[in-house]
Order: C-alpha cells, then structure tokens, then sequence
C-alpha cells in the first residue's frame, strides 16, 4: 500500500510541476512579441500613410511596415482654405495580455508636426492643437497647444508628460488599448502677399522612421502585473493579477486540489 500512496505522490507532484513549467511559457508569449508592450518594451511608435488617412502604433522600432517611407503624413490645403484635420493613431494589434503601470509613473509622448495656418481672430473657426490620449473609449488626459504656437510652417515637437495614478495602473487586453486623438483647425492664409508667396495650407505629422530621427514616441510606465498594489486601477484583487501574469495558474491549482483529493480518497478506502 505504501508504494501505490509513493507513486500517487510521485504522480502529483509531475503533475503541479509540468503545470508550473507550462504557465510562465505562456505568459512569455506577449514579452517575446516585439508589438507588444513589456516591462523591457515599454516604448510605443507611431506609424501611418502619407496623407494622414490611417494612423497606428506598435511597440517595435523595428517594424515600420506600411508606413509612408517618406517618414510623415500630410494634409494639404488650397489658398484661405480651412486647415481642419481630426484623427486618431490606434494600436495595431491587441494587447495579449493586460499592461500594468506604475501608479506613480509618468507617460511621456513625444510628436512633431508641421503646420502652416492663418492666426485665428474674434470671427473665425479654431481649434487649438488638441491631443488626447483614451484609454478604450475613456479619455485619460488631454493637451491643447494654441494655434499660434504651431502654425508657423517651422517643425514643433509637442512634450507631453501625464502623470500617472491608481487609475491609469491596468489597461485590459482587446478592450482597453491606448490610442491618441489629434484635432486642428485654423483658417487658410489669404491676402495680397499671396499672389507673390505659396499660401497653400498644410498639416504634417512625423512618424517614428523620421529621416531626422526626431523623437516620434510614447513612453509607459510599464511594470510587472505582481508589482502592482492591491485593487489598483479597478483591476481586481492581487489574485486576479496573479492569474494574467501566469496563464493556466488557476487550472494548476485545481487539477492539483483533485489529485491531492484523489490520493486521500485512496488512503481512506484502504484504511476502512
């Protein structure tokens, strides 16, 4: 009797151990994908056409496939047209599994554009340099930079730092991506100068493969899901985390409870 409880031991320990070795594989599977966002891959680049009619972001430097070669997309605008634009750079692919962030972190998002515009007055329609960052459908935080600041045709780099709270600590897979908003309008130059000087309105955003390599990023604060406090972002509990960080943990955890049950089962139908 004494060698069939052994070898149901042996049994149940192959079975925890196989389990163990099976989940932290599958919880690299995202780490390995350079798309993807990870504690070592924390910076997401932005790519898109050359006329600004699809933008999209990843977390590989490496991979600009798709994007205008040129390294930016732009919008151009006859003579006292309106420069009016409103897009939204949205993640390639689906998250494989929740991003954690640090709760007293900073996102750091770095973008150069290239506007031409009239100045706005008391009668026209403007639209400052609006971008807003969503977590989902959710907006998470928004900067605005005057028209007057941007539309001098020279290249502007917009910095703009968010600083993070126990709100922002979990952004859930295939629901909860980050994706950022950009909205402009201002008036089209006109007038007597015209006739002589090239008027023509004009929007430009740089993508990550700048041939200046100007900055073109944004920076989260990625941690590990286990480092996170308790409860943090209406994630769930520490045991919840726990369970996206190791795929499979809870069905380890249980197919181990029936074998352990099954080995008492056992020794108690031989000791009646």
């Amino acid at each position: 009797m004494q060698t069939i409880v052994r070898l149901q031991a042996i049994c149940l320990v192959l079975i925890l151990t196989l389990g163990s070795v099976a989940a932290p594989a599958s919880a690299q599977d995202a780490v390995q994908d350079p798309k993807q966002p990870s504690v070592d891959n924390p910076h997401m680049h932005f790519w898109g056409d050359s006329s600004l009619n699809n933008c999209w972001t990843h977390f590989d430097e490496n991979d600009s496939a798709g994007s205008a070669p040129e390294g930016y997309g732009e919008e151009t605008y006859s003579q006292g047209q309106q420069v009016e634009i409103d897009y939204t750079c949205r993640v390639q692919e689906n998250f494989k599994q929740d991003m954690y962030l640090d709760g007293n972190g900073t996102i750091l998002i770095e973008l150069v554009f290239q506007i031409y515009s009239a100045d706005c007055t008391d009668q026209s329609e403007c639209k400052d340099l609006t971008l807003t960052l969503y977590r989902g459908t959710v907006e998470v935080a928004r900067s605005v930079t005057p028209v007057s600041s941007v539309n001098n045709g020279d290249d502007e780099t917009i910095r703009w730092e968010i600083q993070t709270n126990e709100t922002m600590e979990r952004w859930n897979k295939s629901s909860e991506e980050p994706s950022i908003r950009v909205e402009y309008s201002a008036p089209g130059e006109s007038g007597f100068l015209c006739v002589v000087f090239d008027c023509d309105g004009q929007f430009r955003m740089y993508y990550s493969n700048n041939e200046d390599n100007a900055s073109v990023i944004a920076n989260f604060p990625v941690i590990n899901a286990s480092a996170t406090g308790p409860g943090g972002g209406g994630g769930g509990s520490i045991a919840d985390k726990v369970d996206d960080a190791l795929p499979g943990f809870g069905l380890v955890a249980g197919i181990g409870a029936l074998a352990l049950a099954a080995v008492r089962a056992s020794r108690f139908t031989r000791e009646e």
